[in-house]
């Protein structure tokens, strides 16, 4: 059926034939159980028009890892409350399965150089990073140990049997203390924790946050401080409370959780119960997301493509919490294609200096783990 919907962008205008004074707006309506869907015009990237960058120096392979390592994929950076910087490398490759190395690091944010590093031997799969506001760090391992081919990074539908450690969350002292470990080793479904954990995040009161879904589909678990389940919400799709790879969090002043709804397209935003109350398209396929003490919201977009997202860049998009606008971008790592290359984490430093943290699409044209773009 065809009806106007008040308020809704036009799909068509024509005259009608009895009279050519008269216009007609027609919007496509489908009627679902759960309400009315309409079409409107799609979202243009921001980036497509000039746009200031605020950190137009690039530092890349930014981050001396000790021994003569080489950086691995990543996807995690955050800020400890000195300011200093800590990330992860998956192990010199993109799995730590076969490796003891220590893939958490602190550096010293003004020279690059190691202050701390831990963590060799206990994941498979760093994905997501947090450091709370007493500098303990929080990872999640979005990987299990099952044989390579079985691993439930991608392409499978939940745990495997022959997992025996991975899909976890951990909370990691300064010093590298294992403090706390959620969910069953070897990845758990259903009421249990977890399966494909891609993201962390603790609120003011403590209480622990995780984004779950990395291959489809996905869910938020709240946690008490001390990690036990008080509720779940989100399930597959695209409506509202809806999820496609919840890939990132981040909490403004406020106290609103803002998601990066991945294969949407989208952040969604919740209060701390999971009440929907934004939905946001301005900020693109955004892979990590950083909301600072001032509420600026950088958004880092890792995987547009041709195929992916037709028609945007990857980079990093920069806003207000306040409204689904881009005032700022910092363009990709060129490439032979016009979307750049661009990595998953983003985090920025009390000097308002950006750090991408480099993951397999990225890497390559980064030339190392970390690029650090600096304030102008």
């Amino acid at each position: 059926m065809s009806r106007a919907f008040p308020g809704a962008l036009p799909v068509r205008a024509r005259a009608s034939r009895h009279s050519m004074a008269q216009v007609v707006l027609v919007v496509t309506v489908v009627t679902l159980s759960t309400g009315l869907v309409f079409t409107q015009a799609p979202v243009a990237d921001p980036a497509s028009k000039p746009l200031p960058n605020p950190n137009p120096t690039v530092v890349k392979n930014w981050g001396t890892l000790p021994d003569n390592r080489v950086w691995g994929n990543t996807a995690g950076v955050d800020i400890a409350p000195d300011g200093n910087i800590w990330a992860y490398d998956r192990c010199g490759s993109n799995s730590c399965a076969d490796s003891n190395v220590n893939p958490i690091f602190k550096f010293d944010r003004a020279s690059g150089k190691v202050l701390a590093s831990f963590g060799g031997g206990t994941m498979i799969f760093p994905h997501g990073i947090h450091v709370d506001r007493q500098g303990n760090v929080w990872i999640t391992d979005g990987n299990d140990n099952a044989p390579a081919g079985a691993r439930g990074a991608r392409g499978t539908p939940g745990p495997n049997a022959q997992a025996t450690k991975g899909h976890q969350i951990f909370k990691f002292s300064p010093d590298g203390k294992v403090l706390m470990t959620i969910g069953k080793p070897g990845g758990a479904a259903g009421n249990e924790c977890c399966f494909q954990p891609n993201d962390v995040i603790t609120s003011d009161k403590g209480e622990i946050f995780v984004s779950e879904g990395h291959t489809s589909g996905g869910r938020i678990r709240k946690f008490s401080s001390d990690g036990k389940l008080i509720k779940t919400w989100g399930e597959s799709g695209s409506d509202p409370g809806q999820f496609n790879v919840p890939h990132a969090l981040a909490f403004d002043s406020r106290g609103r959780l803002f998601v990066a709804d991945r294969q949407n397209h989208r952040i969604q935003i919740f209060d701390q119960e999971g009440k929907f109350l934004e939905e946001w398209k301005q900020f693109s396929r955004i892979s990590g997301l950083f909301i600072d003490k001032n509420d600026n919201l950088y958004a880092i977009d890792s995987e547009s493509s041709t195929a992916r997202h037709p028609d945007w860049k990857t980079g990093i998009r920069i806003g207000k919490t306040t409204e689904d606008k881009v005032l700022s971008f910092i363009p990709p790592h060129q490439t032979d294609q016009p979307y750049g290359a661009a990595g998953e984490g983003v985090a920025v430093d009390p000097d308002g200096n950006v750090y991408g943290a480099e993951g397999p699409l990225s890497r390559q044209a980064a030339g190392g783990g970390i690029t650090k773009y600096l304030k102008r």
